[in-house]
């Protein structure tokens, strides 16, 4: 009977998340995550979108020093402006971090005064699912330049809204 006269010591209390509780937090999270998401993959491909502006301005540099000393513009990215065959002596044929691929075509031959310099999204990378941005190009004719953007570009008609993309 020794321990007939020990109080009752009060349990501890349990503290601690229901699994309730657990699923009501998971489910916010989840929506916010499901709104936020898109929006943060959309903020990422305008930001990317400078890469390809800046490899397009550098192309436009490069043809204006290539133009001061020949006759025409040239359609060669990557050979050296000391080369046989002149070009614009550009790093390569995809922008630095691999997201826009990178042309020119000249326009009215050898001689031309007119060229387009374009960036591609890459298929498989964020860029190429900026539908409405995939394509960035540079039209230089006549001392006039003209931006173009969308999924495909059309100089002859109605260019797309190139603000929408081009914007900074």
């Amino acid at each position: 009977m020794k321990n007939a006269h020990v109080a009752a010591l009060p349990l501890p209390r349990q503290r601690g998340w229901s699994i309730a509780e657990l699923m009501i937090v998971m489910a916010v999270v989840a929506i916010i995550a499901a709104i936020a998401y898109p929006s943060y993959q959309s903020s990422l491909r305008k930001g990317r979108r400078v890469e390809a502006m800046t490899a397009l301005s550098n192309i436009q540099q490069a043809q204006e020093r290539h133009r001061s000393i020949r006759p025409a513009y040239t359609d060669l990215l990557t050979a050296s402006p000391a080369a046989s065959i002149p070009g614009l002596g550009q790093p390569g044929t995809r922008t630095d971090n691999g997201y826009y691929d990178l042309s020119i075509t000249i326009d009215g031959g050898t001689a031309s005064t007119i060229y387009i310099a374009t960036a591609t999204a890459v298929a498989g990378t964020s860029q190429a699912g900026d539908a409405p941005c995939t394509v960035l190009a540079v039209r230089m004719a006549g001392g006039n330049v003209r931006y173009g953007a969308g999924t495909a570009i059309d100089w002859a008609a109605a260019n797309t809204d190139p603000q929408r993309c081009w914007a900074r």
